[in-house]
């Protein structure tokens, strides 16, 4: 089996991860936008892919994957899964199965407006969310929210531009330095379709925040979540973590895999405020959390491979051990 990740970027974890999973059985290849990663040391093949807003972008995908003999696809990056979502049909034409949640999954968690929406009349909690600085500053000047408040892009990842304003002289600056930044970056291409309406301002929760590992098989059935209690974050992403057993939050895991209908992997980040937990974020794929799942004995790659050759795929591959604690260490990759 031969195995293609699109927008690799520095994940290279991960693609040891299902390297030992086929235990020599396939190939792992990657394409990123630039050479300049430390997967091309990783990787059995690499290659330079367009931008993924690049009109030649699927062609070139597709193209790679006939020549390759490529049995599947798994895309690392948010900006990457709404377009081969869209896509997934040419995929199945071509004999290559497409491991990315449907459309209507995928923008549930892109689409932080929609996050929102998809819970907000559902006993599931999130934060306060306005699209309008209009609304906010209102509802703040009349007291029906409080300081301070998070300033977001509405498709935002890693953390970039967010911000936290205590007071509406700080709220109308951070508004407009999200927005400049947010037409700097990558996030600018699903903000185009909604100009006017790029940015979040929500209600800032406190407490202790939870990653959670909620794992679909391929078809969208519930396997299990499983629950990270987390220390220390970098750049968005989880630095240390512990494995813990929490009923509640694997309980919202299953529900929220069913208001999703994701497959695989969704990446949830949770804060528990006065014993309620807080939807915060979302991904439809590998996160930065899922490590610590593997460390723990997790194994969704291999579950991944069962399921592609119509195997069942066993509980032990979704049993962590309870109690592992796991820190994210820096190495330096010589190209």
């Amino acid at each position: 089996m031969n195995i293609l990740f699109t927008s690799a970027g520095r994940r290279t974890y991960l693609l040891n991860y299902f390297k030992e999973a086929l235990a020599g059985s396939g190939e792992i290849h990657a394409m990123n936008s630039s050479s300049l990663t430390p997967i091309i040391k990783v990787a059995d093949k690499f290659t330079e892919s367009p931008l993924i807003y690049d009109p030649s972008y699927i062609d070139f995908v597709l193209d790679y994957c006939q020549k390759n003999k490529i049995d599947a696809v798994i895309s690392l990056f948010d900006i990457d899964l709404p377009v081969l979502a869209l896509n997934k049909k040419k995929f199945e034409d071509a004999g290559v199965k497409l491991i990315v949640s449907d459309y209507e999954a995928v923008a549930k968690c892109n689409d932080k407006l929609m996050t929102y929406i998809t819970f907000c009349e559902t006993e599931v909690k999130v934060p306060k969310t306005y699209v309008t600085l209009k609304n906010v500053i209102r509802d703040l000047r009349e007291g029906k929210m409080s300081y301070p408040v998070m300033v977001k892009p509405r498709w935002g990842m890693g953390s970039i531009a967010v911000y936290e304003a205590t007071c509406e002289q700080e709220l109308r600056a951070f508004y407009k330095k999200t927005l400049r930044e947010i037409q700097k970056s990558y996030l600018k291409y699903e903000a185009e379709a909604e100009k006017g309406y790029e940015i979040l301002i929500q209600e800032k929760i406190e407490g202790q925040e939870y990653g959670l590992d909620i794992i679909n098989d391929l078809s969208g059935k519930y396997i299990t979540t499983i629950v990270k209690k987390k220390f220390a974050m970098r750049a968005g992403e989880t630095d240390a973590a512990e494995i813990v057993e929490y009923e509640r939050l694997s309980n919202l895991g299953k529900r929220i895999s069913g208001l999703v209908g994701h497959i695989a992997n969704l990446d949830v980040d949770v804060i528990v405020r006065d014993g309620a937990p807080y939807i915060i974020e979302m991904n439809a794929r590998f996160g930065g959390g899922y490590p610590f799942s593997h460390a723990a004995g997790v194994n969704l790659p291999l579950a991944i491979i069962k399921w592609i050759q119509g195997e069942e795929a066993p509980q032990e591959l979704f049993t962590p051990e309870i109690g592992t604690i796991a820190h994210k260490d820096i190495s330096i990759t010589v190209l």
